[in-house]
């Protein structure tokens, strides 16, 4: 794969859906690292039984990031795409409710 190859495949990912493809490309391929990251920060928490919510989140939001570009400013987005962000909102819901139930249970135990 040479240079102008990279180039075109890169500036060609934002037309299909009528976006400014050097954005798109810069979330696209910009998301990566914090992606990775991500996905060792949840594997850590695994690991030392600590709470995988929040590196979850930062997870799915990383994967979809360049996609929430274009649910607002683009069209012909993939169905997945929001298929996903609404079960990533689902999840951070039941999350945060399950949180919050314990956190008031301790309460009135304590009490």
């Amino acid at each position: 794969m040479d240079l102008a190859s990279i180039k075109e495949w890169f500036l060609g990912l934002g037309q299909q859906y009528g976006v400014n493809p050097v954005i798109f490309g810069a979330l696209y391929v910009g998301a990566i690292p914090f992606f990775s990251a991500s996905i060792a920060w949840l594997a850590r928490n695994s690991r030392r039984k600590k709470s995988i919510v929040v590196p979850t989140l930062v997870a799915g939001f990383s994967f979809v990031s360049a996609y929430l570009y274009l649910i607002f400013v683009g069209n012909n987005v993939p169905l997945w795409v929001y298929g996903f962000v609404v079960a990533m909102i689902v999840f951070g819901a039941i999350s945060t409710a399950k949180k919050v139930k314990a956190r008031v249970q301790e309460g009135v135990n304590e009490a």
